[in-house]
């Protein structure tokens, strides 16, 4: 797939292309699958999901975001497979009861989101977490609902020119936690290595 053009930006920025490729592998979405977000923000996530899944149901609970998300997503257009629903609201408020895959962009109401996603026996569930308290709280969030699979911190290092030679500048890390609530999924509650 060619990459995607993200011309329109949001304060929180888009999920970094290199996560993005590791989200992708995590979801191993399929062209019948129905993908759930929440967080849209810039759109990034839901341009990626749309271009490989059948359907795709974006949350944001700040409308100013959603908007971006729908612009980026039109800029896209083209690449764009799956039947893409929108929706302003606040998770777990407006998730859909039979998503295949949920990818979880911010931390905010991440239990209640998660305690649906067991409810509806989501397959694939991948979380971006930045804070490391945060990752703490959810990976135990996690386990409590025995969805935990594997946990993945990431850096990423980006080369520039200094004194003709290349430094790097680092990313923040990400803390990626990756589950399923299918009940014949292989979770055992611990972390695979």
């Amino acid at each position: 797939m060619p990459p995607i053009a993200l011309p329109y930006d949001a304060k929180a920025g888009p999920t970094k292309s290199e996560v993005r490729a590791v989200v992708r592998s995590k979801l191993a979405l399929e062209p019948d699958d129905h993908f759930a977000e929440v967080g849209s923000c810039t759109g990034a996530v839901t341009i990626e999901a749309a271009q490989r899944a059948g359907r795709v149901t974006a949350l944001e609970r700040k409308a100013e975001r959603l908007e971006t998300t729908e612009k980026n997503l039109a800029a896209n257009e083209d690449s764009i497979r799956a039947d893409v629903e929108l929706r302003n609201a606040e998770a777990p408020e407006g998730l859909p009861d039979d998503a295949d895959a949920l990818f979880l962009g911010g931390s905010r109401n991440f239990e209640a989101v998660l305690d649906h996603a067991v409810a509806t026996e989501v397959d694939r569930i991948v979380m971006n977490v930045s804070r490391l308290e945060v990752a703490g709280k959810a990976t135990e969030a996690f386990r409590e609902r025995d969805i935990l699979e594997e946990v993945v911190q990431f850096q990423v290092s980006h080369g520039y020119e200094l004194a003709g030679a290349t430094s790097f500048d680092s990313d923040n890390p990400v803390y990626m936690l990756v589950g399923s609530a299918t009940p014949d999924s292989d979770s055992d509650g611990e972390v695979s290595r």
